[in-house]
C-alpha cells in the first residue's frame, strides 16, 4: 500500500513545491470548505506574487484574506469579492489585480481545465464588460462567448474524509468548488477532516476520486461563520 498512500505528516510537506508566481486554485465558498491549514502555509512560507483563483477572498483576517496582509497575492480570480475590506483597499489603490468572473463560469472554469477541455463557449457574460474582446459565436441564433479554462501549479482543497489513497468526499454545502478545483490543479493538495483506511468509503459516496489528488492532510478546523443570522425572540 505505501505505493499509493499519499498521507503526509506536515503542512510544509503539502505545500512543498510552492514558489512565488505560481498559480494556486482554492476550493470554497466563502469561509465554508476551505483548507484553513493549506492557507496558513502559504502565508507562513512567505511566498508572493501569487495568482489566486477562487470563488472569494476570504474576509479579513481569515482564509484567504490572510495572504493580503503581506501582500501575496498578485492578481485574484473571482466571482464575489465584497466581504473583505483590505481587498477592496488593495484594489483601488492599484496593489492588487482582479479578474470578476460569473460564478458559473468560474466553476465551468476549473472543471473544463480538469477535463482537458481548453475552451468553451457560454452566454454568460453576452454584452457585458466580461464579454469584452472575446471571441463571439452563434449556435442556434443565439451568441455566446469563448472562455479559456483554468488550471494552477497548486489546487489546495477541503474535505470531510478522504483515504490514504487520495479518495474524497466533502459534506453538505462545503462540496462547493472543491470538486472542480481538485481536478485542476498540477499538484492537488486535499486538507480533511478524517483519515480513513482504503476501502472504508464506499464507491458510490466518493465525490473526488484519487486519481487527482497528489497528497492529502489531516487538518484541525476552526470553520469560522462569515456572518451569523439568527432569528428574533417573538415577545
Amino acid at each position: 500500500m505505501s505505493g499509493f498512500d499519499k498521507v503526509v505528516s506536515d503542512y510544509s510537506a503539502a505545500m512543498s513545491g510552492l514558489e512565488s508566481g505560481m498559480t494556486v486554485i482554492a476550493g470554497g465558498f466563502g469561509l465554508c470548505g476551505i483548507p484553513e491549514g493549506l492557507i496558513a502555509q502559504i502565508k507562513a512560507s512567505g511566498v508572493n506574487q501569487l495568482t489566486v483563483v477562487s470563488n472569494n477572498c476570504g474576509v479579513d483576517g481569515f482564509g484567504l484574506g490572510v495572504l493580503l496582509e503581506d501582500k501575496q497575492i498578485r492578481k485574484m480570480v473571482s466571482s464575489y469579492v465584497g466581504e473583505n475590506a483590505l481587498f477592496e483597499k488593495q484594489l483601488l489603490n492599484g496593489e492588487l489585480e482582479v479578474e470578476l468572473t460569473p460564478q458559473g463560469t468560474l466553476a465551468e472554469k476549473m472543471r473544463a481545465g480538469g477535463a482537458g477541455i481548453p475552451a468553451f463557449y457560454t452566454a454568460t457574460g453576452y454584452g457585458t464588460p466580461v464579454g469584452e474582446g472575446k471571441e463571439v459565436k452563434e449556435f442556434n441564433g443565439k451568441p455566446y462567448i469563448l472562455e479559456e479554462a483554468i488550471t494552477g501549479d497548486f489546487a489546495i482543497v477541503k474535505a470531510w474524509k478522504a483515504d490514504r489513497f487520495g479518495n474524497c468526499v466533502y459534506r453538505h454545502t462545503a462540496q462547493n468548488f472543491n470538486p472542480m478545483a481538485a481536478t485542476a490543479g498540477s499538484i492537488t493538495v486535499v486538507e480533511a477532516e478524517e483519515i480513513v483506511e482504503p476501502g472504508e468509503l464506499s464507491p458510490s459516496e466518493i465525490h473526488t476520486p484519487g486519481i487527482y489528488v497528489n497528497r492529502v492532510i489531516k487538518g484541525e478546523f476552526e470553520k469560522r461563520i462569515e456572518r451569523r443570522v439568527v432569528a428574533k425572540e417573538n415577545n
